[in-house]
This record gives structure tokens, sequence and C-alpha cells, in this order.
């Protein structure tokens, strides 16, 4: 437990920082096509640096080529046995993204930056997609979740064994000042403040959702939280599918979205205002450290 604990306290609030610096500004296919691919060539750099074996997951979208960027670690014992961890890294047109997903990248990279010495019985997957916002802003029907559906599929096919999808989603948002709104008809009472993290899963990830609350107590993190298990695949409450959790909810594997539930509460969703200084940094640390803490437990940590 004390080796563990030391892993997860090593987790660093400036590298958060730091990451979500260098990511920060639009990231769009369309709005923003070079800053996109410099977002891409970030997170390769940084995840190539830690030793991971490396892979461009391609994807067709019109008559352009984008990409996922995979970092493996190899399991020991039950290397096809699959742990992912996953964020975004497009942003809308209009928004710096600091928040929306700079901080889940950022967290991502983060844990691939503490477990780089580590060893597991499963292998471990950081994943980076693109094209999870709309490239048409308002527009239904325009590309979402483009990256992670293609990749979703993918696995699909090939037959991937996926123990659990850990989608990073706006982590950065949170206060005890903060006000809380929950969708419309949603089964939940209202909480008073905007102070936790939603940890979001279907059933068939429902044990996922307790692994999550259970690295938080178990480490004694300070970080309120919420979770909701939806029935089938989310389909009755479409607001709990608007994240790349939801690809692999309809291919079968258990997923679940880790989120300070976005336009519910932040008022700089998708905003010129969506910047580094708005942010909850020590929350944002918290909440990678519980998904650290899920991840050991998934993985196995061996040495």
């Amino acid at each position: 437990m004390e080796a563990i604990e030391q892993i997860l306290n090593g987790i660093s609030i400036r590298q958060i920082e730091t990451h979500i610096k260098r990511l920060e500004g639009i990231r769009h296919p369309t709005a923003a096509p070079e800053a996109l691919e410099k977002a891409a060539d970030y997170i390769w750099e940084i995840l190539t640096s830690y030793g991971y074996e490396m892979l461009t997951h391609y994807f067709d979208e019109g008559d352009r080529q984008y990409r996922n960027i995979i970092a493996t670690l190899n399991g020991i014992q039950q290397s096809d046995k699959r742990v992912i961890v996953l964020a975004h890294y497009d942003t809308v047109s209009t928004s710096p993204g600091a928040n929306d997903n700079a901080s889940g990248v950022a967290a991502l990279l983060e844990l691939g930056r503490i477990f780089e010495l580590c060893r597991f019985r499963k292998t471990i997957q950081f994943v980076a997609v693109s094209l999870e916002e709309q490239m048409v802003e308002g527009e239904k029907g325009s590309p979402c979740l483009r990256g992670s559906r293609a990749l979703a599929t993918h696995a699909h096919e090939n037959g991937w064994d996926i123990e659990g999808v850990i989608d990073f989603e706006e982590i950065g948002y949170a206060g005890e000042t903060v006000e809380q709104l929950l969708p419309e008809n949603f089964p939940l009472e209202k909480p008073e403040a905007g102070n936790f993290i939603a940890i979001v899963g279907n059933q068939n990830s429902a044990g996922l959702v307790n692994g999550y609350i259970q690295a938080i107590e178990r480490y004694k993190l300070s970080l309120p939280y919420l979770p909701i298990v939806v029935p089938g695949n989310g389909e009755m409450f479409p607001d709990v599918r608007r994240s790349d959790h939801a690809s692999f909810w309809d291919e079968g594997y258990p997923a679940i979205m880790i989120t300070d539930t976005a336009n519910l509460r932040t008022p700089h969703y998708h905003q010129p205002s969506d910047v580094l200084a708005t942010l909850n940094l020590p929350f944002a640390t918290e909440v990678c450290r519980a998904a650290g803490g899920l991840v050991l437990d998934l993985a196995i940590r061996i040495y």
C-alpha cells in the first residue's frame, strides 16, 4: 500500500499545469488544423519520451486523415488484456479548450509519466483521440466522437480484450461556490455545489464506477464524487453519452467518463474564456490520482 501511495503522490500539479499551458489554444480541424496537428505532435513526443511503444491509428473523415495516438505499456503475464486511459485533444472552433479537454489530456500524460517505470500484469494503453467535438458548430450530424468511434470499431473487429476504458472529459472546473445543474428530468437530487467529480458508467461498467470510488476512499483522496450508472448504453439520458466512452459502450466494452459535468457547471464551456486561469488544478490533480489508483487495481502492478 505504501509503495502505491508513493506512486500516486508523485502525480504533479505542476506537470498537469505545464501540459495544459502547452496545449491551450484552438485545436480544430477547419478553424485551426495546424494547431490540431501540433497538439498531436506534442502528445506523441511526451509519451515517446517515457519509452512507450507508440502507434498512430489513422481514420478518414471527408477527404482528410486524422490520427489517434496510442502509447502501450505491455503487460507481463496477461498482455492480451487491456486497460485504456483516454482523452480527446481537439476543441471546438471558438475555444482554447483549457478544460475541454487539455485538462483530460494533461491527466493522461501525467499517468503516463508516473507509470513509465512500473510493470503490470495486464497491458495499459494511453490513447489520445481526435474529432470528439463537432466540426461545424451547432450542426446536427456534424462529425462527433469520430476518433473514438473509429478506434472502438477497430478494437471490436480485431478482438481486443478491454478490461476497462477510463475517459477523462473535462476535469478542471470545480469549487464550493460553483453552481451545479442537472439535465432536465434527470433522476438525481440536485447537488448543492459543483465541487465533485462525476463518474459516469452504464450497467456494463458499474464495476469501473465502483473501482474509481474505492480508489478515492482507499487512498484517502480529497475528492467529493457523484457516481452515475445508467441503464443500457445511456439512450434514455443523452447527456451521459456526450464523450468518447459512449463509442466503447456501443461496442460492448466497459467504460466510464470522468467529468466535472461540463456545461452543467462551467460558464466557460465552448467559450473563448476556457483558459487555464479558470481551472482548479488541485481538484484536477486529485481526479488524476484516483484514476491512477483505479488503473493500478485493474492492470495489477507487479513492480
